[in-house]
């Protein structure tokens, strides 16, 4: 199965979270991305917490701040879509700095910032320490539908040559004078995409065809299978298990 190249976010290392077999990454990520949306949003001290902890796991994997700050830029839209929150919400509304800002819309940014930036946080220590045919593995390991787990194999496999056949695409268009300029050069774009997607469904044809002639029956073989003894679940499920105390906590206070 899969994509032996490594992807952008994947971060070379020895550390004791890349030896950690995926498919406990993976649980321990999801548990504890639960655990953050599943904590009240008047709990700010809790979220404190939480980022304290993935600071320790981003030392512990040694996944350098700035490498992972400049990753957590893909959360961008969402923080724009908090910010504007408050000054549209509704409901009893406070003045602040000159503005009148409603209650429940800062409140609303506020969980919207805090949950979802733990979250990609979690998401992109996972993909810093995981390599994309670990992944694939330890979601095989986890017994997520056999079909999603290929669709994401070849998705992940044939992206690149997808993206290679835009370049080449958009190389003959500039080789022949076409620069895009307004609205009325739409027109050749669209005519691109719709070649690319048919060259890219036919490709996908001889694909299924060159795999159903080597004995393709609908389910990929195994060929490496990841265990994880005891002590790696513990070590792996170590962060969630920390963050539900503080949830559990930020509850009862």
């Amino acid at each position: 199965m899969g994509a032996g190249h490594a992807h952008r976010l994947y971060r070379q290392g020895d550390s004791p979270v890349h030896a950690l077999p995926p498919h406990t990454k993976l649980a321990a990520a999801f548990a504890f991305v639960v655990v953050v949306v599943s904590t009240p949003r008047e709990a700010m001290w809790a979220f404190a917490v939480y980022a304290v902890l993935l600071a320790a796991v981003a030392a512990l994997a040694r996944v350098p701040a700035g490498f992972l700050l400049t990753r957590l830029l893909i959360e961008i839209p969402f923080v724009a879509f908090a910010v504007l929150m408050p000054f549209v919400a509704e409901g009893d509304r406070v003045e602040v700095l000159g503005l009148s800002l409603s209650v429940n819309g800062l409140w609303g940014a506020w969980n919207v910032l805090a949950k979802g930036t733990l979250g990609v946080a979690a998401s992109v220590l996972l993909a810093s320490t995981t390599e994309l045919r670990e992944l694939l593995l330890g979601l095989q390991r986890l017994k997520l539908p056999p079909l999603l787990v290929q669709i994401a194999s070849f998705m992940i496999r044939y992206g690149d040559v997808i993206t290679d056949e835009m370049r080449r695409m958009r190389i003959a268009r500039e080789s022949r004078g076409f620069e895009a300029r307004g609205v009325r050069h739409w027109g050749v774009l669209a005519k691109s995409a719709g070649a690319l997607f048919i060259r890219s469904y036919e490709r996908g044809e001889r694909v299924h065809l060159a795999m159903v002639s080597r004995g393709y029956a609908g389910s990929m073989p195994v060929i490496d299978e990841v265990n994880a003894s005891g002590a790696q679940w513990s070590r792996a499920l170590a962060l969630p298990c920390a963050a539900l105390v503080v949830c559990l906590l930020g509850w009862m206070l």
